[in-house]
């Protein structure tokens, strides 16, 4: 898990998260990034994987952005700096980056979006831009530069005739140095701007979704543009668990009931639809097994209610049927996203035949 050092986790997700940014010098102590800077070039030459390459800088103004999949020729033709390749989403597809998430948990993971790793040669930015996610940015490897600002965080701020949302008006409030193994905590709208001080800096990305309000009530016709607001989180690890305090910030906005908030917040993006058709194509010629373990695909979003002493499990924006289960091991289940046969025989049986399972 996080060191956070001289400050607690409680404290962290009490006065910092969705509030204000935060380094966490050595956060993973001796990390070392399990994907260098050629194995993610060679992602980049796969059609699994959206990739993306930025070249520019502040200096010069001048941006280009290309999109992925790439060719090994396309790597031969760079400069020798100041450029990005970002590749996303690669938690879905290697697991020793998605074991990864697992070290920021106390975070609801119903919350959590993907994973991106970028690397950047000397002077690589993808410019000063903010958005609306809350985001932890590892170091993997080599050392970024790092500016931050509150200020001109607006919609139109933006450089014109550039492909990507480049910030016009950026005004330095805070400077930082991140090295392996730290963690900068950056909030939702709040600018930063990362340079490549190395031809070896890598930097993993693991996004939080923001729930905008048009989306969330998408049926309604009486919601002003805005985002949703997390409550305060108690760490009480258990990262699947959806807590009324949640509901509650929803519905101070608009209702919505407990349910539909449940399979709003699991509901899979076509990305992640098209991956998990993908992965049921490849196991159509698997048997299932008994007395093994199984793990939950990681496109799959999980996530369980407590409504009245009962567990309530929902996946992928939709409620299972879990009548007569254990509520222990289920809630086990959706924490740990493991499944047993030996525990949970039938329910294993009718997610391995849904093909969201896979063996460890």
């Amino acid at each position: 898990m996080i060191h956070f050092g001289k400050i607690s986790e409680q404290e962290f997700l009490t006065d910092y998260w969705q509030k204000k940014p935060l380094l966490i010098k050595q956060a993973l102590p001796n990390f070392i990034s399990p994907i260098a800077p050629e194995e993610l070039a060679g992602l980049s030459l796969e059609e699994e994987f959206e990739s993306r390459l930025i070249t520019g800088s502040t200096t010069s103004r001048q941006w280009s952005l290309t999109q992925g999949p790439f060719s090994e020729a396309t790597f031969e033709t760079l400069p020798e700096k100041e450029w990005t390749l970002l590749v996303q989403g690669v938690d879905r597809q290697l697991d020793e980056i998605h074991d990864l998430i697992q070290h920021f948990d106390f975070i609801p993971r119903w919350r959590f979006d993907d994973v991106m790793i970028s690397y950047a040669a000397q002077g690589g930015s993808v410019g000063p831009h903010f958005d609306y996610y809350d985001v932890f940015l590892l170091q993997g490897s080599g050392q970024r530069h790092w500016t931050l600002s509150s200020q001109f965080c607006t919609l139109d701020n933006y450089l014109e005739d550039v492909p990507l949302r480049i910030m016009d008006k950026f005004v330095p409030e805070q400077t930082l140095i991140a090295e392996p193994g730290d963690v900068l905590y950056v909030p939702p709208k709040i600018a930063h701007h990362g340079v490549s001080m190395s031809d070896d800096c890598t930097t993993l990305s693991f996004g939080y979704r923001s729930y905008s309000t048009q989306e969330l009530f998408e049926h309604s016709q009486d919601v002003k543009a805005g985002y949703y607001q997390d409550p305060i989180w108690q760490n009480q690890q258990t990262p699947a668990l959806i807590p009324n305090s949640a509901v509650q910030m929803a519905n101070k906005i608009n209702a919505i009931s407990t349910v539909d908030f449940a399979k709003f917040v699991t509901k899979l993006d076509t990305l992640d639809v098209q991956i998990l058709q993908q992965f049921e194509y490849a196991q159509q010629a698997v048997k299932f097994k008994a007395d093994t373990v199984y793990q939950l695909h990681p496109a799959c979003k999980i996530a369980y209610l407590k409504i009245d002493g009962n567990i309530q499990v929902f996946l992928n924006g939709l409620l299972i049927n879990t009548q007569g289960l254990d509520s222990q091991d289920l809630m086990d289940f959706c924490n740990m996203r493991e499944l047993q046969t030996s525990s949970l025989p039938d329910l294993t049986r009718q997610l391995f035949d849904l093909h969201v399972l896979y063996e460890t």
